[in-house]
């Protein structure tokens, strides 16, 4: 399952990024590791971004970014 696909909040682990380049590059600094909880909160007016709780930080993603990280729904 995508972290598209994850219903807010509701936690999941992240398994794998299936980015290249910058994008995979920024991701990895933001602190979107394999083996870590993220959890998706709020979700934008227009749809298109959404809001994500991860190692006590608010992060904001596109659905083209969420869409390509791999995640275990978790509980």
């Amino acid at each position: 399952m995508t972290l598209q696909e994850v219903k807010l909040n509701t936690k999941a682990i992240i398994k794998e990024l299936k980015v290249q380049g910058s994008i995979r590059r920024r991701l990895l600094d933001l602190g979107i590791l394999p083996n870590t909880v993220i959890e998706p909160v709020h979700t934008s007016p227009s749809g298109y971004m959404r809001a994500y709780f991860i190692k006590g930080t608010l992060i904001a993603l596109r659905d083209s970014e969420s869409s390509e990280i791999i995640v275990e729904q978790r509980g």
